[in-house]
């Protein structure tokens, strides 16, 4: 009876141990994608400069070279909302960065890498998973208030990064540490590089990055979002820290009407004009110029002045940035008077084939004047543009989306020239002013304008 119970026993027990072990680990159906094979750089292409990019023990190994520029090794696919996760191991006397949303383009300083860069920095500093801007607006997200992410990095050890770009949200992870929370709305789309940085100083050629276990999430990434610690940094009408530093101010704080009043009133218009989420628009009231809220002007004025504006047009849609204005001329109907940098829908508004000039009412141009470089990098209706207008001593450009599109000297005989055979020539002196407002035009269509921000310029 005895040696039955037992045996019952070890057939129970026996039973038991064989279900435990065909009992499977839940397997992890993340959708996790290899971004490297671990073998080759098969899906990935070199841009910038000549650093060598090779294959030792399952990592793609960077070295730095002498005299050579900033290098990326890119992926041939590009990508908007994902997930990234990554190792590293980096040599204690470089610096490095992994792009993320980034491109290169043949008109943009010569095809230069530009784009968001998770920073990789073994210096006391201890900036890594900070967010920088390369080739723009340099830090957007510096971690000098994030102590804890400071310390997670790991000198002369293999790193872990968690990267989410979602949306217009940014968050970064090192080493299961939140670093940077990040809110901007510059880039939407790009490729992911991995940067070996020119060296500079005392570094040396032949020191060495590491990177493996490369992969990504792009199926459902808002299903394996996490949260994170790290307060959020809205750049939305705000300042960089690069910014700051160089005297940029807000000449909008995205929320009131403070610093700007209708140009024949004395307040802001009551109509017209609308302040939402961030964004001041004019409404379309019919295509005509000023017969709505109309003109706003700065209640302040500027002699020299470099001013960028981001703006978004809507289908045929006309409006402009004028600059040098005296709103005590043109007392009757129509806008004030100033120069004008044009916005228009080139392809669907007539304006686009008018003008004194031929091309000179298109966008980015000086209006009925000088026409902006037919090449220019003008973004698709619906998308946000920077207009940026630099004035230093009577010198004069247009810039759009970061490249220049036209110059011309304010006072000189060819710009005199050019006013006497336009619209412009009823107006004694016109655009010569010493100083002037700034003003946002009311020409009957929808068009929005943020992050509106100047730099004076002081004579020399």
């Amino acid at each position: 009876m005895k040696k039955q119970k037992h045996y019952v026993k070890f057939v129970s027990l026996f039973a038991l141990l064989f279900a435990m072990g065909c009992t499977e680990t839940p397997k992890d159906t993340t959708p996790w994608v290899a971004l490297f094979n671990g073998k080759d750089l098969e899906g990935w292409s070199q841009k910038g400069g000549t650093a060598t990019y090779s294959i030792r023990d399952g990592a793609i190994v960077g070295t730095t070279v002498d005299n050579t520029p900033n290098s990326f090794m890119t992926s041939d696919k590009m990508y908007g909302d994902f997930i990234l996760e990554l190792e590293y191991l980096v040599d204690a006397t470089m610096n490095s960065g992994i792009q993320i949303r980034s491109n290169s383009f043949p008109y943009y300083q010569d095809g230069r890498v530009h784009g968001y860069q998770i920073e990789i920095d073994p210096s006391d500093r201890a900036w890594s998973a900070g967010i920088y801007e390369e080739g723009a607006r340099g830090w957007l997200y510096p971690l000098e208030n994030n102590t804890a992410a400071q310390k997670a990095f790991k000198q002369n050890e293999w790193n872990h990064y968690r990267i989410e770009a979602f949306g217009d949200t940014l968050k970064t992870w090192i080493n299961g540490t939140p670093a940077a929370h990040l809110i901007d709305e510059q880039t939407a789309r790009g490729f992911i590089g991995l940067q070996v940085h020119s060296i500079y100083g005392d570094q040396k050629a032949g020191t060495e990055i590491q990177w493996k276990n490369i992969r990504i999430i792009t199926d459902s990434v808002a299903k394996y979002v996490k949260k994170t610690s790290v307060p959020p940094l809205v750049t939305k009408n705000k300042l960089t820290k690069k910014e700051r530093e160089e005297g940029w101010e807000m000449l909008w704080d995205g929320a009131t009407s403070d610093g700007w009043r209708g140009a024949r009133l004395e307040r802001f218009p009551e109509e017209g004009w609308v302040i939402r989420d961030g964004v001041l628009s004019v409404l379309a009231t019919g295509g005509e110029e000023s017969t709505a809220g109309g003109d706003i002007v700065t209640v302040k004025r500027y002699a020299g002045f470099e001013l960028k504006v981001d703006f978004k047009l809507t289908e045929t849609a006309n409006s402009g940035i004028k600059y040098y204005v005296d709103t005590e001329l043109n007392k009757g109907p129509g806008s004030s008077i100033g120069l004008e940098y044009q916005i228009l829908d080139d392809a669907r508004h007539p304006d686009a084939k008018l003008g004194s000039h031929a091309g000179s009412r298109t966008l980015a141009s000086l209006y009925d004047l000088i026409e902006a470089d037919a090449a220019k990098p003008a973004k698709p209706i619906g998308e946000w543009n920077t207009a940026h207008i630099v004035s230093k001593a009577n010198h004069v450009e247009h810039w759009l989306n970061g490249v220049k599109v036209l110059e011309y000297e304010r006072k000189s005989d060819a710009f005199r020239k050019l006013v006497a055979e336009s619209k412009y020539k009823v107006w004694p002196n016109f655009g010569e002013g010493e100083d002037g407002q700034i003003l946002l035009q009311d020409h009957g269509d929808l068009v929005h304008f943020k992050n509106i921000k100047i730099k004076s310029i002081a004579k020399e």
